[in-house]
């Protein structure tokens, strides 16, 4: 498998439109299509810039581990330089969150995009955010998570993104055409800002939450994205959170996981994170 002109999906200032074959890309832009994925949202970074997060329990967003960190200065973001936009839709959201704590898997490093250890690196970048405040509102059901997704998996995927920041969008014709490590290449593209969205898989009980947007990349000429599966990672990164969130003094704090070996591969990575 051959990966071409990798780069991160933060917000950035490059303008162009949507990718076209974009897996049906519909705007979710009413309260009735919209209800069913109201537990993702936008993440707001700051003043300008944004990911995408998913509420998987009543105060915890799962994102991209890139999405922590200041692409300037390669540290952890502050939380209280985030808000959780649950819902958000047109000006407004169904709840509004500050943030507590920032978790990113223990093996991610930031800047190593642009290095050998670019394929192992994709595979650790998941992250998650303690809220400040639980959500409990009955009309944002945290969203369930399930298994390694396979290849010729039906997929979903509900995301903001560069040009369509004000309401999320949902691509409901996409496939896994492959999987390689802790790695998964679907057939929809992606664009800036998409980074964390969630990669939902329907089954006999619901919709789960089966990846996280990391990047977007091209294969043979044609644009694909690439998410990072959860199974395998998330109840350790959800234990760590707990202890985190248990032993933290009063107040906002960063997390850091410890950082242990990465994988290798050949695919070039460029962080495109700046704010317009």
């Amino acid at each position: 498998m051959r990966f071409l002109a990798l780069c991160l999906c933060v917000l950035t200032s490059l303008s162009g439109p949507i990718w076209a074959g974009d897996g049906n890309l519909r705007t979710l832009d009413t309260g009735v299509v919209a209800g069913r994925w109201a537990a993702v949202g936008r993440i707001n970074i700051g003043e300008n810039g944004f990911c995408t997060g998913t509420l998987i329990a009543p105060d915890v967003v799962l994102t991209a581990a890139h999405c922590l960190f200041d692409k300037a200065t390669g540290q952890p973001h502050r939380p209280d330089e985030r808000t959780f936009l649950a819902g958000w839709r047109n000006g407004r959201a169904e709840a509004y969150r500050d943030v507590a704590l920032l978790l990113p898997h223990p093996d991610y490093r930031p800047g190593l995009e642009e290095t050998d250890a670019q394929m192992g690196q994709t595979g650790s970048d998941l992250g998650l955010m303690k809220l400040a405040q639980p959500i409990l509102l009955p009309s944002i059901t945290p969203a369930p998570t399930g298994s390694f997704p396979q290849g010729g998996d039906r997929v979903e995927i509900v995301s903001y993104a560069k040009d369509r920041s004000e309401a999320a969008s949902l691509q409901d014709v996409c496939s896994v055409l492959a999987t390689e490590g802790r790695i998964a290449v679907l057939d929809c593209p992606v664009d800036f800002g998409a980074s964390g969205a969630p990669v939902f898989r329907d089954t006999a009980y619901g919709a789960e939450v089966v990846s996280v947007i990391s990047a977007k990349a091209e294969m043979d000429g044609k644009p694909i994205a690439v998410a990072v599966p959860l199974e395998g990672v998330l109840p350790g990164l959800m234990t760590q959170l707990d202890r985190a969130g248990r032993a933290a003094t009063p107040g906002v704090r960063t997390i850091s996981g410890g950082r242990v070996g990465m994988g290798s591969g050949g695919a070039k990575f460029l962080k495109v994170d700046d704010a317009p």
